[in-house]
C-alpha cells in the first residue's frame, strides 16, 4: 500500500503561510498564476491568420448565444435532402396534418371523441417529449385534447373553449413537427435528435400559455386585480434589466451569478452562511482551487474512514448542504462519519490555463493528502457528484493505476464516465461546437456563468424559461424563496482550458471510456478503480440520464452497488429521508457477475419507498472499519491549521 503522500505543491497554499489566521478568513478575489503541468502535449502559438478567424467567430458566437450555425446547418441539410426524395414520408406528414386539423376542428365544434384514428400511425409524436404524443403515436391517433398531463394547461379554464381548442392546437402542432423531423428515411439518429429539440423548443415560443391574451390564469388575474399584476410583471422586468446591464458591465469579481432575467427574478432573500450551508465546520486548507472544508463532528464516535465529497465546479458546493432538513452532509455527520467537503474557487482570467490535471491534482489529491494528515486515517471514501463524479473516476483510476491503495469506496451520484449518450446536452456537442466555445472562451479566458446558465435554461425552457416569465412577468407574482433556486441561480464560471479539454476529450472524444485519456502520461481506465463502487442515477436526469450512469457496470472490474432513485440530476440527489413521494431501487453486481442491460436490471429490481440516503449509510457502514473518537478540527500549526469558519471564503465569491 502507498503510504500518504506529503504534501510537496507547498508552493500552492495561498494564504496559507506562517502568520494571523484572521487574514485567511476574507473572501478571495484573485488568484495566483498557473504552475502545474498536465499532459505533454505542446500547443503551438496561433497565426496571425488563425488568430484573425478566432476573433470572427468569437464575434459570431455573441451573436448565436454561443451556438455554432453549423450545428444547426448541418442538421437542416440531412433533414431537407433526405425529405426531398423521402415522398412517402411527405404524404405521411400531409395526412397527419390533415387528420390533425380535423382533431382541431373536433374540438372547435365541440365533439367530444377522445381520439382520431389514424390509417398510419407509425412514428406519430416523434421524439415526443409528451407521454401523450408518444402514446397517441403508438396506436396511430391524434389527440383530440390538450395534453392534460402538460403543466402549462392544468388549470381548469384551459377545458374551456376558446382556450381549450387553442390549447389543443398547439399541442397538434408541436406533435407534427415532433413528426415532421423525425423517421426521416436515411437521416441521422443524432440530426433527428437535435431537430425535434429544437423545433420543439420554437413551436413552444407560441404557446397559448405565454401570451397574456391566450393565457385564461394571466386573463382572469388582470380582471381581477385590476391590471395591477401586470403593473407589477412591467416594474419586475425594468428590475431584471437594470441588475442585468449591471451584471454585463462588472468584472467577474463583483458579477452577481445570474443568468437570465427569468431566473435573476427569482433570486430569494437568503444568504449562504446564514440560512444554506450552515452546517457547522471550517476551512483546514486552501489552495488557488479549492478550499477543503471540514465538518464539526455531531457524535461521541465516528467511523474511522473520513468522508471525502467532490462535488462539481460548474455550481456550487452546498448543494449538497442547502437547508438543515435536506442536507446530505449533515446527514453523513448525523451518521457518524467526519466529512470533508471541497469547495472550489469561482476562476477569474488569472485561471485561464487550469486544466484538468490540476483540478485532479489540486482538488482531490491535495485534498485527500490534507485529509490523511489531519486524522490519521489510512483509507476513506471518496464520493463525487456530476462533473466532481467524472474527475473522481479519473482521479480513483489513476490511484488504482499506481498501487495507490487509500481510497475505502468511490460513490459517484449521477456522474458519467461514458459520453455518448450523455443526454440532451450531447445534442450540441461537435467538433464545431467546441471549437466555436474555444475561440468565445479565448478572449476572456473562461466561459462565463451566464453562458453555462443559459445552456442548461434552454435544457428546460418550459421550467426555466417560460414558467418563470408568466409567474413574473405576467401574473406579477414575487420571486419564489427557497433553497434550491437560490443554489441554481449562483452560477460559476470555467476556466477556458479545463472547458476544452472537458468538453473535447470527454464529451466529444469519449477519451476515458475509450481507454485514451491520460494522467501523468500513461493512458488510465476505470477498470483500474479497485475499491468497491456505489453509484446513482435518477429517473428523469436531463444531463446524465440514468441509462448512462449505468454504463459504468460496462467499465468497472469491481464489486458495484447501483441505485436508480425518482427525480432529477438535482432532486433525485437530494433526497433526504422523509421527502414525501420518494422512491429508489437498488442492487449489487458482484466482480464476477454477469452483466444486465439496463431494462433487464430494472425488471430484476424491486421498488422501494422513501429515501436512499440511509442505504449509502449502510453501505458506507458496511465499507468501514470501526469506530473511534473524532479526530481534531484542522492541525495547530502549518499547512493544515484552521482557516476560518465554514462556508469559507470560495463559495462566496461571485
Amino acid at each position: 500500500m502507498q503510504s500518504p503522500a506529503q504534501p510537496g505543491a507547498s508552493s500552492h497554499h495561498l494564504s496559507q503561510r506562517e502568520g494571523g489566521a484572521e487574514a485567511t478568513c476574507t473572501t478571495q478575489t484573485s488568484t495566483v498564476s498557473h504552475a502545474i503541468e498536465g499532459d505533454d502535449e505542446t500547443t503551438l502559438a496561433p497565426s496571425l491568420y488563425d488568430t484573425i478567424d478566432r476573433i470572427v467567430h468569437a464575434g459570431v458566437a455573441r451573436s448565436t448565444l454561443g451556438l455554432s450555425p453549423s450545428v444547426l446547418a448541418e442538421a437542416w441539410m440531412d433533414w431537407a435532402v433526405h425529405m426531398a426524395i423521402s415522398p412517402g414520408k411527405q404524404m405521411q406528414l400531409l395526412e397527419s396534418a390533415l387528420w390533425r386539423s380535423w382533431a382541431v376542428y373536433q374540438e372547435a365544434l365541440g365533439i367530444k371523441e377522445q381520439a382520431v384514428d389514424q390509417p398510419d400511425g407509425k412514428d406519430q409524436g416523434g421524439k415526443s417529449q409528451e407521454s401523450e404524443a408518444q402514446e397517441s403515436g403508438a396506436k396511430g391517433r391524434a389527440p383530440a385534447g390538450p395534453h392534460i398531463a402538460d403543466r402549462r394547461f392544468r388549470d381548469a379554464a384551459w377545458q374551456q373553449p376558446p382556450f381549450s381548442l387553442w390549447a389543443n392546437a398547439h399541442a397538434q402542432n408541436w406533435q407534427w413537427w415532433q413528426q415532421a423531423v423525425t423517421g426521416v428515411h436515411g437521416m441521422s439518429r443524432a440530426h433527428e435528435n437535435l431537430l425535434a429539440f429544437v423545433s420543439g423548443l420554437m413551436v413552444d415560443t407560441l404557446s397559448p400559455s405565454n401570451y397574456a391574451q391566450t393565457n385564461p390564469e394571466v386573463m382572469t388575474t388582470t380582471f381581477s386585480e385590476g391590471g395591477k399584476n401586470l403593473m407589477r410583471g412591467a416594474q419586475h422586468l425594468m428590475e431584471d434589466l437594470e441588475r442585468r446591464g449591471r451584471a454585463a458591465s462588472a468584472t467577474p469579481a463583483s458579477t452577481s451569478a445570474l443568468h437570465d432575467a427569468a431566473s435573476s427574478a427569482q433570486q430569494p432573500p437568503v444568504e449562504v452562511g446564514q440560512t444554506l450551508a450552515i452546517t457547522p465546520g471550517k476551512v483546514v486548507m486552501r489552495n488557488r482551487l479549492i478550499e477543503l472544508i471540514q465538518y464539526s463532528p455531531a457524535t461521541e464516535t465516528v467511523q474511522a474512514e473520513p468522508v471525502l465529497i467532490v462535488p462539481a465546479w460548474i455550481m456550487k458546493y452546498y448543494i449538497l448542504d442547502l437547508s438543515p432538513h435536506n442536507s446530505l452532509v449533515r446527514f453523513l455527520v448525523n451518521q457518524g462519519y467526519s466529512v470533508f467537503m471541497v469547495s472550489w474557487t469561482n476562476p477569474d482570467a488569472t485561471l485561464r490555463d487550469m486544466g484538468l490535471e490540476d483540478y485532479r491534482h489540486l482538488g482531490v489529491l491535495e485534498a485527500i493528502d490534507a485529509i490523511q494528515a489531519i486524522t490519521a486515517a489510512k483509507h476513506l471514501h471518496a464520493v463525487g457528484y456530476c462533473l466532481g463524479g467524472t474527475l473522481l473516476s479519473i482521479a480513483a483510476a489513476a490511484m488504482g493505476r499506481d498501487g495507490d491503495e487509500r481510497l475505502a469506496s468511490v460513490s459517484l451520484f449521477a456522474a458519467q464516465t461514458d459520453f455518448t449518450e450523455a443526454g440532451e446536452l450531447r445534442l450540441f456537442i461537435s467538433d464545431s461546437q467546441v471549437t466555436l466555445i474555444e475561440d468565445m472562451m479565448a478572449d476572456k479566458g473562461y466561459l462565463s456563468s451566464e453562458q453555462m446558465a443559459g445552456t442548461f435554461a434552454l435544457l428546460r425552457a418550459r421550467d426555466l424559461i417560460w414558467a418563470p416569465v408568466v409567474d413574473h412577468y405576467l401574473l406579477g407574482k414575487p420571486s419564489h424563496s427557497f433553497d434550491l433556486m437560490t443554489w441554481n441561480a449562483d452560477a460559476t464560471r470555467m476556466p477556458a482550458t479545463m472547458h476544452a479539454e472537458y468538453l473535447r476529450r470527454l464529451y466529444l472524444n469519449n477519451d476515458l471510456a475509450e481507454g485514451h485519456y491520460r494522467v501523468a502520461g500513461k493512458a488510465v481506465s476505470v477498470s483500474d478503480i479497485r475499491a468497491p463502487i456505489f453509484a446513482v442515477g435518477t429517473e428523469d436526469d436531463h444531463v446524465a440520464p440514468w441509462e448512462s450512469v449505468y454504463k459504468l457496470h460496462l467499465f468497472a472490474d469491481s464489486e458495484m452497488t447501483f441505485v436508480l432513485a425518482n427525480g432529477g440530476h438535482n432532486a433525485g440527489i437530494i433526497s433526504e429521508p422523509g421527502h414525501s413521494r420518494r422512491h429508489y431501487r437498488i442492487a449489487t453486481t458482484g466482480a464476477t457477475d454477469a452483466y444486465r442491460a439496463p431494462n433487464e436490471w430494472l425488471t430484476d429490481t424491486t421498488e422501494q419507498d422513501g429515501s436512499w440516503w440511509p442505504a449509502f449509510a449502510n453501505w458506507l457502514e458496511a465499507h468501514s472499519s470501526q469506530r473511534v473518537a473524532p479526530p481534531p478540527m484542522g492541525m495547530e500549526h502549518g499547512r493544515y491549521r484552521v482557516l476560518c469558519d465554514a462556508p469559507g471564503t470560495y463559495v462566496k465569491q461571485t
